[in-house]
């Protein structure tokens, strides 16, 4: 008697119907589009890893330089002055700190001007 492949292949479309469980339309329920959707969100996924930190530096550079418009200065002028006054504070605290904290936030902008 030959050994069939029944339950092997179940086991696997069932594996990836479940990885594509929320997914339109038929690339839910049919294994071979459903296959094909899986590959490209992993590498979606994998791109976007990368390109999600990029977008929160973007992100905190946009909130520091909005927040130095009320101190009449751009967001290249305060980092070199950052810079040249030895501070060394990153851009996400930096951020935080504009955002949560402008008491603290204008005190750094005092002492470098």
């Amino acid at each position: 008697m030959r050994v069939k492949t029944g339950i092997a292949r179940h086991a696997k479309h069932k594996k990836v119907i479940k990885a594509a469980k929320g997914f339109q339309g038929r690339r839910k329920s049919v294994f071979k589009l459903a296959k094909q959707a899986i590959v490209k969100a992993g590498q979606y996924s994998y791109r976007d890893r990368r390109v999600k930190k990029r977008e929160f530096r973007a992100l905190w550079i946009v909130r520091i330089n909005a927040a130095l418009t009320n101190f009449g200065i751009s967001y290249s002028v305060f980092i070199d002055k950052l810079n040249k006054a030895k501070i060394n504070i990153n851009r996400k605290v930096l951020a935080d700190l504009a955002l949560n904290e402008p008491k603290s936030f204008e005190a750094i902008v005092k002492k470098i001007k």
